[in-house]
């Protein structure tokens, strides 16, 4: 009996990898269903679309690590089907028995439900096709519509600027990342997007594409405006791939729906990353998140819970980043629910933190081109030591320090 790994992207690649890290002698099968091996997804928004960078440098390892560590891969392959009762996954023309099922499938973007939304120039960015197309259809666009003030949208709305494009920004929401950053951290970009030429209209959302000859030509706003564009492209969310945990009966509501173990209802199967939804550690409630970190970290968690056979809760801190064309956002813990933010540091210098704070108790630290604080806040928040909203607000408060002082009594 094997495992069966269903996504080869970072979470599943890193599954295999931490299983013959771990020790874990018998058959693995990772399952691909682009024709690319496991590569990085962030640089697609940012330096790939530059160029003329090699597309090997996207790769997650050479691939000569699957064949010396004994994993097999299959790359353009579709999973049709989970059989539960026999432990079997379903492809095309053939079955692979399991002993451990790790659902890795991750997410896809959430459709632009507009007319028009199928016009040549019309594109989403999430896998290295995508890029590949954008890349190309870049070299020509003059005027640029993202639509979505996501991470995804800022990151490709700073590199469109930045080489002279004109740029529109549609956000129907009030606020840029309205769901991982506070408000102080989401006006600071709103204005430095501004300040680099990036049109930004908050509260703005899309109601039409036009176009001409099936090519985009531009996009009908709510407010009734029509922003010129020879390219669009779309970051209105993503929807978690978990159709095949449905199909088998696993339960699933936002995502496939995991035990603090990261094992579903069936304790052969797991589910992490993009397409799993968890009861967080840090939230007191369950999440799906989207992030590097968190499919790295619960494909080691669930690799050597399968290797080993150690049964743990997974605890590992949330942690984010976005580079937005010379400006990093670091983000250590999740600021849902906050009711009280102290500021570290002057946004006008572009240089500083925001801490976030709900019911007395830190619970996100949002970092702006500050990477020691970072630092600093993932390992406090990783801690058991608590920072009260006075400590943070008392004129000597230095952050680095309170973490290093800290972590030395924890020792």
């Amino acid at each position: 009996m094997s495992t069966v790994i269903v996504g080869a992207g970072q979470a599943g690649a890193q599954v295999a990898a931490t299983l013959r890290k771990e020790g874990y002698d018998k058959p693995i099968t990772l399952i691909g269903n682009e024709p690319e091996p496991p590569y990085h997804r962030p640089p697609l928004s940012k330096a790939f679309l530059l160029g003329p960078a090699g597309e090997t440098a996207l790769h997650l390892r050479d691939e000569s690590f699957y064949r010396d560590n004994t994993i097999e891969l299959r790359l353009g392959t579709w999973v049709t089907g989970i059989d539960r009762t026999a432990q079997k996954v379903r492809l095309t023309g053939e079955a692979l028995a399991y002993e451990h099922l790790v659902l890795a499938t991750g997410a896809r973007p959430r459709p632009l439900a507009v007319p028009g939304a199928d016009l040549g120039g019309v594109l989403p960015l999430r896998s290295l096709s995508d890029a590949r197309e954008l890349r190309a259809r870049m070299t020509s666009a003059r005027s640029v519509v993202m639509v979505g003030g996501g991470f995804i949208g800022l990151e490709f709305a700073a590199v469109a600027a930045s080489e002279g494009r004109e740029v529109t920004l549609l956000e129907a929401a009030d606020r840029l990342m309205g769901r991982p950053v506070t408000e102080q951290v989401s006006r600071y970009f709103a204005d430095a997007h501004a300040e680099r030429g990036v049109r930004v209209r908050l509260g703005t959302g899309a109601v039409e594409l036009l176009g001409r000859r099936g090519e985009v030509t531009g996009v009908r706003a709510t407010d009734g405006q029509i922003h010129a564009a020879d390219l669009v492209v779309t970051g209105v969310g993503v929807v978690p791939n978990s159709e095949l945990g449905e199909q088998a009966g696993l339960a699933v509501d936002n995502g496939i729906l995991v035990d603090a173990g990261l094992r579903t209802a069936d304790p052969r199967i797991h589910a992490i990353g993009d397409c799993a939804r968890f009861p967080s550690a840090h939230l007191a409630a369950p999440v799906r998140l989207e992030s590097v970190q968190n499919a790295v970290d619960q494909a080691a968690h669930t690799g050597r819970r399968i290797a080993t056979g150690e049964a743990r809760t997974y605890r590992e801190l949330p942690w984010f980043w976005s580079d937005q064309k010379g400006i990093r956002l670091q983000i250590a813990g999740l600021s849902t629910g906050y009711d009280q933010v102290h500021l570290l540091g002057d946004p006008a210098d572009g240089r500083f933190s925001a801490l976030a704070f709900r019911a007395g108790r830190l619970v996100a630290v949002e970092s702006v081109g500050r990477p020691a604080e970072h630092l600093a806040a993932r390992r406090l928040l990783s801690s058991e030591i608590e920072l009260t909203p006075v400590r943070a607000a008392a004129p000597d408060f230095d952050l680095k320090t309170f973490a290093a002082d800290t972590a030395g009594l924890t020792a």
